[in-house]
């Protein structure tokens, strides 16, 4: 199964260079029908025309972020060696408040290129 979702300039350019292989997001009713084997096409918010398109290779669930933060490793997720010692769950409720991560949870996607 297909599926798309917007990245920032940011994020999707660490995607692109194979830097960022976990992808975090609210498990809502979107992220629920990704399945492992799945393709994900990201798209530019800054240029639509940019796609990148992956293979989902694993989808680690938790009831929030701060117990994904705890599991997962975060210089997978985006964070650098520079910027992993401030890493924090609440770098994420500018995204998703806490009311929608206690009602949905929260997914990493883990990611390869394709």
């Amino acid at each position: 199964m297909n599926h798309t979702m917007k990245l920032d300039p940011v994020p999707f350019a660490q995607i692109k260079s194979g830097v960022k292989t976990i992808e975090l997001r609210l498990y809502d009713e979107k992220r629920r029908q990704i399945a492992v084997g799945d393709t994900i096409f990201f798209t530019s918010t800054e240029d639509p025309g940019q796609t990148i398109a992956a293979r989902v290779e694993a989808l680690y669930r938790f009831p929030s972020f701060a117990e994904l933060y705890r599991s997962l490793p975060l210089l997978r997720c985006g964070y650098t060696a520079e910027t992993v010692a401030q890493a924090s769950p609440a770098d994420m409720e500018c995204y998703y408040s806490m009311e929608r991560q206690r009602q949905y949870g929260v997914v990493g996607i883990a990611l390869s290129l394709l």
